[in-house]
């Protein structure tokens, strides 16, 4: 059975950098995509950004590109979210989660996997 715990948040101030980690295990096959999502209160769940576990490619919203950088390290089997130049509009539950079935969908209703949630708290 895949699981993916999410872990690293934390209250930090506007203009600073926080690494997120997702420990992941239970892969049968070698082509799956590592995502990173967060929901705000009162806000939909929205996509952060992803990894390829084959080729490492990557992607980043709009809101967070230039500030974040995702990456894997395949022998820990962890994918990381390091955050810089943190805003409060930041401040959200973040959630990895992985697509194994190839929906290649960067939507919540597109992973079939999820982790538990790790808060991200940015004030200002």
């Amino acid at each position: 059975e895949v699981q993916l715990q999410a872990s690293g948040g934390g209250l930090v101030q506007a203009g600073g950098s926080l690494r997120l980690s997702c420990a992941a295990s239970g892969f049968t096959s070698d082509d799956y995509v590592i995502g990173w999502f967060r929901q705000a209160p009162g806000k939909e769940r929205e996509g952060v950004s992803f990894i390829t576990s084959n080729d490492e490619t990557t992607y980043y919203a709009d809101s967070v590109e230039g500030r974040f950088t995702i990456s894997s390290d395949n022998a820990k089997n962890t994918v990381y979210l390091e955050m810089n130049s943190l805003k409060p509009e930041d401040t959200a539950v973040y959630y990895c989660a992985a697509d194994i079935d190839h929906d290649y969908v960067f939507a919540p209703h597109g992973y079939d996997y999820w982790g538990q949630g790790t808060l991200v708290t940015v004030s200002s």
